[in-house]
């Protein structure tokens, strides 16, 4: 059981940047933009985010250093795209780009002037991006200690679960969420409504990317234990893109798309264990589960790196394939609106 717990608990933090940048594509993509900038944004955020923790040593500062970042990057998409009406593809690959090339151009620029040669988070602010525990769930009876290993995720984690439950709430049982929904539906019907549209599109772009830029803080402050990398977001951002096809466009399914795509991308060092705890479990047959679990062991690392990616072309092609119009991308997604003279 603590082996199982281990890997929900490991699942969860590997996929709690992949979540951030989902929840942010959701918010982009209901008010009517396909926004394929969230690498960009993510890599904006978590430099900024990472920086900030840097030279100040404040969590606090860091989270809305980077939320900020991921903001005002988002702020050129919104412009080009709601403003100019610039294509809305051709847009957010370019913010990717830009926004990927930025983040590592600053890095660099700094760690070059650093007298060691790497650039490191201060040892108070590394502290607080521990794990924060639950004593008292020690004191359960039976299944305390699962408990506290199992409730044992830094901040980042909680921070992502919130906003999700908060997402949620807004999008399906608020007025402002059900004008949001409106735009993305038929923008020129919220508008003849009387619904700002122009003014609703910029607040939520830019809600988006904020959300965005506190994975790519994940990414940066987390994934590399506390010291600078470049490249630190990887393809996060590709694979939120999928998984809020995945989560059809719920916040609330999101948090369970990014627990199983986490759960891909860790499972290379969990899965012989955990074919192991069925050794325990069926001992008339513990020798052919001991020899699969020791020939998991020689699976090449490259597979499990490609499952992840593997999962995002299947999401995709069996969400090509779906009939229903439940849970399906806004229907102005990707359309610029232009609002003719009344």
């Amino acid at each position: 059981m603590e082996t199982w717990i281990l890997f929900l608990v490991k699942a969860f933090s590997s996929g709690t940047p992949i979540l951030f940048g989902t929840l942010g594509e959701i918010v982009n993509e209901k008010s009517g933009h396909l926004n394929l900038g969230v690498q960009g944004m993510m890599a904006i955020g978590g430099c900024a985010g990472f920086l900030t923790g840097y030279y100040t040593n404040n969590l606090l500062l860091a989270l809305l250093a980077a939320f900020v970042g991921g903001l005002l990057s988002s702020l050129i998409y919104a412009f080009l795209t709601v403003t100019l009406m610039a294509n809305q593809n051709v847009t957010g690959l370019s913010l990717t780009i830009f926004g990927v090339g930025l983040a590592n151009f600053i890095g660099k620029f700094v760690l070059n002037r650093t007298e060691t040669g790497t650039l490191k988070l201060p040892e108070g602010i590394a502290g607080q991006l521990g794990d924060i525990r639950f004593p008292f769930l020690k004191n359960i009876p039976g299944v305390g200690s699962w408990l506290y290993t199992l409730f044992s995720f830094n901040i980042f984690i909680y921070l992502a679960i919130a906003v999700a439950i908060l997402l949620s709430v807004y999008i399906h049982h608020t007025r402002m969420g059900r004008n949001l929904r409106a735009i993305g539906e038929n923008p020129a019907a919220a508008d003849a409504a009387g619904i700002p549209v122009t003014r609703m599109k910029y607040i939520h772009l830019l809600l988006g990317g904020g959300i965005c830029g506190l994975g790519g803080a994940y990414a940066s402050m987390i994934i590399g234990n506390g010291v600078w990398i470049s490249d630190f977001v990887g393809d996060l951002g590709w694979i939120a893109l999928a998984l809020v096809i995945f989560a059809a466009w719920s916040p609330g399914k999101a948090v369970l798309g990014s627990f199983l795509f986490g759960a891909l991308r860790v499972l290379r060092f969990y899965l012989s264990s955990l074919i192991l705890v069925f050794a325990d479990l069926f001992p008339g047959i513990r020798g052919p589960i001991e020899s699969l679990a020791g020939g998991v062991q020689s699976i090449p690392g490259a597979f499990y790196d490609m499952l992840p990616f593997f999962m995002t072309a299947l999401v995709l092609v069996v969400t090509s394939m779906r009939k229903s119009r439940e849970g399906l991308q806004p229907a102005s997604c990707g359309i610029n609106y232009f609002r003719e003279e009344r």
